[in-house]
């Protein structure tokens, strides 16, 4: 049984296998090693996860949705068609599409998976990740962070010891920073940061903001094709920055051709908000470790954002050190994820390398907050293990009643970094009967917290007096649902269509010529949609040469009209 590393990404996602001597990608049905993070419901109620799902996000996007990896862990839901979906649902499309691809290509059933987390995913994002990949029929043996995962593939690459490594993470949804220290075959996180709402889209986001603005139009006055087309056309000029001096692109909106143009330092001004943001967690990251700039030997860059200009020149300002970039870094975190797959494997060839890990967050209790006269402030948070501890650990705090005379402590068990608790996320609470006792040192409780690295939190509360103790297990990658609710969801997933495999290029030729269709003006429409009714044709005859040989001079067609 091989267990695979899949890197569930917010824009593109990837899977990957460790074959005994590296970790390898597994290629989708289209031959490419990333897969869009994009799912989709066609007139026929089939489901269409990655490329073909991506195309039809202009001509149909009512139907098709993208970056719900950032809703894991909330109760948002995404509408296609009748139907509504969780991002844990959403996901767990993605998964099963990407579980396909690896039975595909291992010809074997694959049922175990590491999959990566941004580092500074909370509780509830990282149980809805577990809960995604359950609905896929996949076993979460492990949960990595993804800034760990690719120090770990650049680690095994490079061999160099004592080596100070600063992760940055800037993925389509989330930016994450991890420092680490590699030594003697041991992979060691010094600490974690992130921010959970900042990536590459959050760039676009502005620069359509800049477009709008330069047109003065209103977000409102776009329909949903339209917005689609915009954010197409923004990434693409975004993309295109990296090699061109000056990119620009036309679009009809209200009833004219309106043409944006742009330059880095017009990027830079516009994104400077954003640039600032980053420096944030880096900074944290630096405190926590107890570390400078300069100790840094290598900075790794991962995500796809990270190929824009102003963000590497934003990162070699502040840390006056150019970035390692040998491996590429839309793949690496699912190279990484491989390499912790064979770990899991206990592959013979990775049996001296040590991967340890921190807590991204502190784990802690509320405690009574004497000032808050009015219960607007609430209970105080006492942190029992800080964030960036080493996992796994064990610490313990003694605690004391408010009075004598109590005959019950309530413990609530909090994550977060705010000294409220109202501001930070609720694991749960023990109920703790108290002896009777005139005397509150009596009443006295130990709480033990024990965190590893699976991402279980044992919590053992014992009175002081009796002895007795009262224990409880927080798993922070298991889903909050019932057994009865996780059937109900997986025969909802079950009853899905989902579109052959085997004919994703076919569906995907199809999409793509819609969405040139919508795009078109009118002078190309005919042609576009004559185009279309030959390939219904060709696939209508089930004809395997007809449609083969359709295909080939549509793709030729498209190839020269620079599709």
């Amino acid at each position: 049984m091989i267990t695979v590393g899949i890197d569930l990404g917010t824009t593109n996602s990837a899977i990957s296998y460790w074959d005994g001597e590296q970790s390898v990608l597994i290629p989708n049905s289209l031959g490419d090693a990333l897969t869009p993070s994009v799912v989709g419901v066609d007139n026929s109620g089939e489901v269409l996860v990655g490329k073909a799902a991506k195309e039809r996000l202009i001509s149909h996007p009512l139907h098709t949705t993208a970056l719900f990896k950032r809703y894991m862990g909330t109760q948002r839901t995404v509408t296609l068609g009748k139907q509504h979906y969780s991002a844990a649902e959403l996901s767990s499309l993605v998964l099963k599409s990407l579980k396909a691809d690896a039975e595909a290509q291992l010809a074997q059933p694959v049922t175990q998976a590491v999959i990566s987390v941004p580092a500074y995913f909370n509780d509830y994002q990282r149980k809805a990740t577990k809960l995604a990949a359950e609905l896929a029929g996949l076993e979460v043996l492990r949960l990595i962070n993804e800034p760990t995962a690719a120090a770990l593939a650049y680690g095994l690459q490079s061999q160099e010891d004592d080596t100070h490594y600063l992760i940055l993470d800037l993925g389509g949804g989330t930016f994450d920073v991890t420092i680490l220290e590699y030594f003697d075959r041991v992979m060691e996180v010094k600490a974690s940061a992130g921010d959970n709402h900042l990536g590459g889209e959050d760039f676009t986001g502005l620069l359509i903001s800049d477009f709008l603005r330069q047109h003065q139009l209103q977000p409102q006055q776009l329909n949903e094709h339209q917005q689609q087309n915009l954010t197409r056309l923004i990434d693409e000029c975004k993309c295109r920055l990296s090699g061109e001096k000056q990119p620009h692109f036309e679009i009809e909106l209200a009833e004219q051709t309106l043409r944006y143009e742009l330059s880095e330092d017009k990027m830079r001004e516009i994104c400077q908000p954003l640039l600032n943001r980053l420096l944030t967690p880096i900074e944290r990251a630096f405190n926590d470790a107890g570390l400078t700039p300069s100790d840094i030997d290598h900075i790794v860059m991962v995500g796809g954002a990270s190929r824009m200009n102003i963000y590497k020149q934003c990162l070699i300002k502040a840390l006056k050190c150019f970035p390692t970039t040998q491996l590429d870094p839309d793949l690496v975190v699912a190279m990484g994820a491989g390499i912790q797959a064979g770990l899991v494997d206990k592959n013979e060839a990775l049996d001296d390398v040590v991967l340890t890990d921190v807590s991204a967050f502190s784990l802690g209790t509320g405690t009574h907050n004497e000032h808050d006269n009015d219960g607007k402030v609430g209970d105080y948070f006492t942190p029992i293990i800080e964030r960036n501890t080493v996992l796994p650990c064990s610490k313990e705090q003694v605690f004391y009643p408010i009075h004598k005379a109590q005959k019950r402590l309530l413990m609530t068990i909090y994550q977060g970094e705010s000294r409220y608790v109202k501001n930070n996320i609720k694991l749960g609470e023990i109920d703790v009967p108290l002896p009777k006792s005139d005397s509150i040192d009596d009443k006295m409780v130990r709480v033990r917290f024990t965190y590893d690295i699976s991402g279980l939190l044992d919590v053992d509360i014992t009175v002081e007096q009796t002895q007795h103790t009262i224990s409880q297990t927080f798993e922070q990658s298991s889903s909050m649902l019932s057994d009865k609710e996780k059937a109900q969801l997986k025969e909802k997933m079950q009853k899905l269509k989902v579109h052959p495999r085997d004919q994703q290029h076919n569906r995907l030729l199809m999409a793509k010529l819609e969405r040139i269709y919508e795009q078109s003006r009118a002078q190309y429409r005919e042609q576009i949609a004559e185009l279309i009714s030959v390939w219904e044709a060709a696939l209508a005859s089930q004809d395997s040469q007809r449609i083969e040989q359709t295909y080939q001079e549509i793709t030729q067609f498209l190839k020269e009209l620079g599709e």
